[in-house]
């Protein structure tokens, strides 16, 4: 929601490259420029460009001083602990190349930036907000990022409701945090007693808030329940599950109110096209000459395909690296690879090149993989 100046340095890139039409606020701060380049293909590219709540540690000269208030009227700092800085160049790059090189193609290419990424929201508010009214459809949606690949995400805002009173007089109380603390144990047994092991899933309580004093029993507990799976199937089940034993555990406690459950995300996976991902697969193993491999799942979520499934889009969505070649090395040597810092560390910084220039070529090779070249 504060990607103000980010959008704004995105809006009069493409404008003055001379983009035929761009729209603003779309969803929040989202925007979406449209290049018509004669008859072709449409070829939408996306980048996101929010920050996270984290003091950035890295003592990079372009370390990160933002600060920002929360929706708990709390001051945080800001840091672009996922990339999204990487991805907006990225894009801003690539956009610059095609359209230097547009003797070369023809067809229309969309670029588009997405905020609120990171809370699960950003791409559905530009989908409702008319984001396919305004531009043509696309006939391929093609996106990146630094470092990894995504699962579902299904997150809850959940707030227990019980009956507070002294901490010493517990008999005179329903106590919400025992039973939150009961709920969060229980929800550990989802994963461990009804999903199949062969299956991926994770169910974490990643918040709980409460009374500040060391005498009070408080009449509520809020909590943050984070959901990750691959399967729709097994989406499904867990996120019933969790509804149940959230539900459950309240009743069994006897708590005097039924608990509030509201979801927060609601993510679904990323899952790409197989024949985008042959069209990819040639173009990128052409010029990044032994260099291309399958990523591996990773637990982390992305709303990109959103924009996909509001239209039925074939799209694909792949990694760059951001570690300096000669640290990754050191580290491939010494068996320290998983100690590097990863996306929302405080201390991610992906090295300015190869990087920038590695998703600049990604990104402008991928579009013109699709679109209409001419010859």
């Amino acid at each position: 929601m504060l990607e103000i100046e980010t959008a704004a340095l995105a809006s009069n890139h493409l404008k003055h490259l001379g983009f035929d039409k761009v729209f603003d606020r779309l969803g929040g701060h989202g925007l979406v420029g449209v290049l018509k380049n004669g008859h072709g293909p449409t070829v939408m590219l996306r980048a996101d460009m929010d920050a996270l709540p984290v003091e950035e540690l890295t003592k990079l000269p372009y370390a990160s001083s933002k600060r920002m208030v929360d929706r708990y009227d709390r001051e945080t700092p800001l840091m672009h602990a996922c990339g999204h800085d990487v991805h907006v160049s990225c894009l801003m790059g690539a956009a610059e190349l095609l359209h230097s090189a547009r003797s070369t193609w023809s067809g229309t290419l969309i670029c588009l930036f997405q905020p609120g990424e990171e809370d699960g929201a950003g791409a559905r508010k530009m989908v409702e907000d008319g984001l396919f009214n305004k531009i043509p459809k696309p006939d391929v949606l093609l996106g990146q990022h630094v470092a990894r690949p995504y699962s579902a995400c299904d997150c809850f805002d959940v707030r227990l409701f019980g009956r507070g009173g002294h901490g010493s007089a517990p008999h005179r109380c329903i106590d919400p945090v025992l039973a939150a603390c009961s709920t969060v144990v229980r929800l550990q047994g989802i994963v461990s007693r009804e999903v199949d092991p062969a299956e991926y899933a994770v169910v974490t309580c990643v918040y709980l808030r409460t009374a500040t004093a060391i005498n009070i029993i408080p009449d509520v507990v809020d909590m943050k329940i984070d959901v990750r799976t691959y399967n729709s199937d097994v989406r499904k089940k867990v996120v019933q599950a969790v509804k149940r034993v959230i539900h459950g555990e309240s009743d069994a406690f006897g708590l005097p109110k039924e608990p509030e459950i509201v979801q927060t995300d609601d993510i679904p996976p990323i899952i790409n096209d197989s024949e985008v991902v042959k069209t990819l697969q040639g173009a990128f193993g052409s010029h990044f000459v032994g260099l291309v491999s399958e990523m591996v799942r990773d637990t982390g979520s992305d709303d990109f395909s959103i924009f996909a499934e509001a239209q039925s889009i074939p799209s694909a969505y792949w990694n760059i690296g951001g570690v300096d070649p000669a640290i990754w090395d050191d580290a491939e040597r010494s068996g320290t690879i998983g100690d590097l810092p990863g996306n929302h560390s405080a201390y991610f910084a992906p090295v300015v090149e190869p990087t920038i220039r590695t998703g600049i070529d990604a990104m402008a090779l991928a579009a013109l993989a699709f679109l209409k070249i001419r010859t």
